[in-house]
């Protein structure tokens, strides 16, 4: 129990100073500091005045459980009496219950009880996150300096109130007002330790004022603060609460999410039985949900709704023998701690601080919100003293592959060192003693076996007892220690004398030991180099030049230090650091590695430019919109991950024949076995123990030649590969199955505006029914921050008139595929949008523009209509072509636009589309039913739709594949949250047939893979079980089957790979 929970009456009646210290000892309310927390208390610089005096740690997991409570009761305030509620006031049990519920006890424990467990106490970072305190601050003494930092005062906090009493983790002291952290000093009061409670903010009596609306005697009544049974503390209403209320504020759209997405780094991981494991291991939890794993990636990802996520990673590390480490996303800082990272945590964090993470004893990592605070600032005036940056990191999918390399690679370096003087020892015509050369492979193929093949054994037992997979490890144990096992034993015979014919051969075991470690060493370095090669990540430079606000030449400085509205520079011919606008100069941009665009694109003030994007000829001087770990580079590296991550169904069928592979292998091991026994005793007349020895080392390489990672890796090498690739011409994948069915599309449906046309409309006819200028400015306030094509015209024409926005209306609903329509001050009610929503088809008008073909759009006052705009747009320059080879490829080729008819005829008429392919005056629902009508009738079909994104979304999720053409650069991160399978980032309707091209490719080489896979098994198998000895004298011997998965694999790699050069 802690500091502020309810501890149970001790039968003595009082409690003396030796048995407090005792208590406090021993145990008692608080349980006993280990090293780490002593240490770190022992070099706190400052506590939080909640925690002066009391003994140390002041908290434990007692006070988790009262803020778990607290926000199920904070929760169910705010949801009660709502008609649709989400997890925590659905489920909730904070107003009915004295228990936290388990997603909010879980959800307390994943984000305090590391700090809990390194410091001790949690009130600092309760504090620094703008919330209540977990205990009550003590008064300062008047010697006692103030803070060096200015933390959020206690007024900014509350403690919820109900009916007028108080409940909190702890109640204030003397008076209910909120005191600020630096407010003038007061007198301590002395703490009593009470009902076994430490000397806290709990057990003590204090007098309280009576309030004038109190359910209680007006008479002044002492009460003493107790703990109740959900943990609370609870006092007489007779109290005076001046606190407010503490209420949440949770966006209604986005609901309160009852699970916590979480990415782990998984380090270990070597084949994909490995990644059958991890799965399968993962899977076996209930709280887990939406599970994904990749094993080129070495990543999992997951939903997690109950356990606290420590216990699942020590669960998987328990289980498996891998390393798990979390990936946090959003702005974080890798800083070296002075003083040891200890002492930093024990620092006052300052405002925008979330988080601090120990990485290792000098460094640790903060979080923090870019928007509160900036990392430069951060960094240089945070604390007391300036920090200094650690050395960046690699990227999680890298930084985890990268160190699975070098650990392999240094195993078999060592292995590599034990086994030549084996091989030495074994092949070499040494003279001398038998026995004593014998020994000395002994001792080194015991280290072999020891520390080089050592980690198979209780990797391939764990995967067998808890994830019941039998995987290659398991052949790889069964096979060297086979081999092992049988030198020693002819050891054994050679030391009593009585020599096999065969002799001890280590070196069998020491040779077979090292080829499969080399031949891993040189699959996972191959993977790794492919994953690199196509890691958009590798775009991020990691310096920049930051212009100071008088526009001086400015200062080199590492990119993380880079914050909102900063200035830098960007040398001629160099990287941009980060996304921005260009604030003076031009230049041309090669913007290539982004969005394949080829042609340099010229930037001048007002442009928007990309992280990763290269300068031309000039300089530029740029303004930070998205700082490095949130721009564009990572927008799309995030989608890219999503793709790797996801299985098209060609994986389950790899996944589910590499689950049996095993087996089988196994089984056929044990016919080869008794097959070449049978053979040397009833055919040859061999005498049984030669039998048996040469059918064991038959047995022995069928084992270990044969490679289920093959069938595996056949799919995700292609899928990794492909995504990069694709990222590199502008074509983000954001789902495996897109690229699995593309190829096979037989219907493209398009969207117009935006799509198969520029999206810049332009009005070139302009008609005033009611000449009042007071109606155009109407008309501007409701369009003006509508983000459609055409809104986006209208405003753009009457802010060229000279109008001024100024804003006089109320109540803006923008209704897709209708308009747009709202209330003004004085009760006039304004709708702008299409002839039909708005019933003025019979408008002469109307009826000009539309048989001229142009789009029209009309808006009324008060069911008047006030004007008409006829607008036009122009084609795309590669819409004609695209269209035409999309048609020669047998490809039927559609069009549905939410425009008038005339506007949409006049466009496919040029382009040459049927008419009973066009559909004008679509609303989103039109066009999800036209797909699912074409799916319906033609089950088989693949359909693509590709839409600019606005009011496009249900028709995206309902194709097979649904393409989103980003329309700008700086709408990559809208675009990236979009229903779509498939992100162009041009907008160039080539982009269609590079994915349809790309998604061909890419299936021919898993089936490549998949076939490759096959024969080099069946072959392999047939020559290690010696089914060609008798015919042409050919197997293989069992000290060179370790090189089986070096042989398997690379051909698979190598055909993945090739798609890089391959010609879109």
């Amino acid at each position: 129990m802690g500091c502020c929970s309810g501890c149970q009456p001790l039968p003595a009646p009082s409690i003396t100073e030796e048995q407090t210290v005792k208590e406090r000892e021993t145990g008692g309310c608080l349980p006993k500091r280990d090293h780490f927390s002593t240490h770190i208390n022992e070099t706190f610089v400052e506590e939080p005045d909640c925690c002066k005096g009391k003994p140390s740690p002041c908290c434990d997991t007692s006070c988790l459980d009262r803020l778990a409570l607290r926000a199920c009761q904070n929760d169910g305030q705010q949801t009660s009496g709502q008609a649709h509620q989400s997890h925590s006031s659905s489920s909730c049990r904070g107003l009915k219950s004295k228990d936290p519920c388990s997603y909010h006890t879980r959800k307390t424990r994943d984000s305090y009880a590391t700090t809990l467990k390194a410091l001790g106490c949690i009130c600092r970072a309760l504090l620094a996150l703008g919330q209540e305190s977990c205990c009550v601050p003590n008064a300062r003494p008047s010697a006692e300096p103030k803070l060096k930092r200015s933390f959020r005062s206690l007024s900014d906090f509350s403690v919820s109130v109900d009916n007028g009493c108080v409940k909190s983790c702890c109640l204030p002291e003397a008076s209910a007002r909120p005191r600020s952290l630096d407010s003038s000093p007061q007198k301590p009061k002395p703490r009593s330790q009470k009902n076994g409670c430490a000397s806290g903010c709990c057990g003590e009596t204090v007098t309280q004022p009576p309030s004038q609306d109190s359910c209680c005697s007006a008479a002044p009544k002492e009460t003493e603060r107790t703990a109740n049974n959900n943990g609370l503390v609870s006092v007489c209403c007779n109290t005076s609460p001046s606190l407010e209320p503490m209420v949440t504020t949770s966006d209604p759209e986005q609901g309160l999410s009852s699970s916590e997405h979480i990415v782990l780094s998984i380090t270990g991981m070597t084949c994909t039985g490995c990644e059958t494991k991890l799965r399968r291991t993962l899977g076996t939890l209930p709280s887990i949900k939406n599970l994904k794993t990749s094993l080129v990636l070495s990543r999992a990802e997951f939903d997690l709704e109950k356990d606290s996520l420590a216990d699942v990673m020590k669960h998987v590390e328990r289980t498996t023998e891998f390393k798990c480490e979390r990936v946090k996303k959003g702005a974080s800082l890798d800083v070296i701690a002075s003083g040891g990272a200890a002492t930093f945590i024990g620092n006052q964090w300052p405002k925008g601080v979330t988080d601090i993470a120990f990485i290792n004893d000098t460094t640790v990592n903060i979080s923090y919100d870019p928007q509160l605070v900036g990392a430069r600032d951060l960094v240089e005036r945070g604390w007391d003293a300036p920090l200094h940056l650690a050395p960046p990191k690699p990227v999680a999918a890298l930084a985890a592959g990268s160190k699975h390399v070098k650990h392999i690679g240094l195993m078999m370096l060592l292995s590599i060192i034990l086994t030549i003087p084996v091989l030495v020892l074994a092949w070499a015509p040494l003279p001398g003693n038998k026995i004593a050369y014998e020994s000395a492979s002994l001792a080194l193929a015991t280290l072999v076996q020891a520390l080089v093949a050592g980690p198979f054994y209780p990797k391939a037992l764990k995967a067998l007892v808890f994830s019941r997979v039998i995987e290659m490890d398991l052949l790889i144990v069964l096979s060297t220690s086979g081999a092992y096992i049988f030198s020693v034993v002819s050891f054994a015979f050679l030391v009593a004398g009585q020599p096999l014919s065969t002799g001890s051969f280590f070196e069998t075991s020491t040779l077979l030991v090292t080829l499969i470690i080399v031949g891993r060493y040189v699959a996972a370095l191959a993977r790794q180099k492919a994953v690199e090669s196509i890691s958009i990540q590798s775009l991020q430079v990691n310096t920049a030049i930051l212009v100071g606000p008088n526009g001086d030449q400015g200062k080199e400085i590492d990119t993380r230090l880079l914050q909102l509205g900063d200035t830098f520079k960007v040398m001629p011919e160099s990287r941009i650091p980060t996304d921005g606008t260009v604030l003076s100069g031009m230049s041309e941009v090669d913007e290539s590695m982004i969005t394949g665009e080829s042609r340099p694109v010229e930037k001048s003030s007002g442009a928007a430019v990309i992280a990763g994007t290269i300068n031309g000829s000039s300089p530029l001087l740029v303004r930070v919109t998205r700082i490095p770990g949130d721009n564009t580079i990572d927008t799309i590296a995030a989608m890219v991950d999503e793709a790797k991550l996801s299985k098209p169904k060609m994986q389950h069928l790899a996944d589910r024949v590499a689950s049996y592979f095993v087996p089988v292998i196994s089984v056929l091991m044990a016919i080869t076995f008794i097959t070449w026994i049978t053979v040397g005793i009833k055919v040859r007349g061999e005498p049984a123990k030669e039998a048996a020895i040469e059918a064991v080392t038959y047995a022995i390489t069928v084992l270990i030649v044969c490679c289920p990672c093959v069938i595996g890796l056949a799919v995700p090498m292609v899928i990794v590969i492909a995504t990069g690739v694709g990222a590199e011409h502008g074509v983000i994948f954001k789902s495996a199955e897109s690229i699995e069915v593309a190829y096979k599309a037989n219907h493209v449906i398009l969207d117009k505006t935006g799509t198969l046309t520029e999206g810049k409309l332009s009005v070139i006819h302009y008609e005033e029914i009611y000449e009042e200028a007071v109606n155009m400015l109407l008309l501007l306030e409701l369009v003006e921050n509508i983000k459609h094509p055409v809104s986006v015209a209208i405003a753009a024409f009457l802010k060229g008139k000279g109008m001024v926005f100024s804003s006089t209306v109320r109540d803006i609903r923008s209704l897709p595929g209708k308009g747009v329509q709202c209330v003004t001050s004085n009760g006039q009610i304004l709708r702008a949008g299409n002839a039909r929503w708005l019933d003025v088809e019979a408008e002469p008008h109307v009826q000009r523009l539309q048989e001229a073909g142009h789009t029209v759009f009309c808006f009324m006052v008060d069911s008047k209509l006030a004007a008409v705009f006829g607008l036009q747009d122009t084609l795309r320059e590669e819409t004609v072509a695209a269209i035409q080879a999309l048609q020669n490829r047998n490809i039927s080729v559609h069009v549905l636009s939410g425009d008038d008819d005339g506007a949409v005829r006049a466009v496919t008429d040029h382009l040459g589309i049927c008419n009973s392919n066009v559909r004008s005056r679509c609303t989103p629902a039109d066009k999800k039913a036209y797909v699912q009508n074409i799916l319906s009738t033609a089950p088989k079909s693949v359909v693509i739709f590709c839409g600019d994104g606005t009011n496009d979304a249900a028709a995206l999720a309902q194709a097979t594949v649904g393409i989103a053409i980003n329309r700008s650069l700086d709408s990559a991160a809208e675009v990236a949250k979009s229903a779509a399978d498939v992100v162009l980032m041009r907008p160039d309707l080539q982009g269609i047939l590079t994915v349809i091209d790309l998604s061909r490719k890419s299936v021919h080489r898993i089936i490549f893979n998949f076939c490759w896979s096959f024969v080099y098994n069946l072959f392999a198998i047939l020559l290690a079980a010696g089914a060609f000895v008798s015919l042409t004298g050919v197997r293989i011997p069992p000290e060179f089957a370790g090189l089986g998965e070096l042989v398997s694999v690379l051909p698979v790699i190598l055909a993945a790979v090739l798609l890089k050069w391959a010609r879109f």
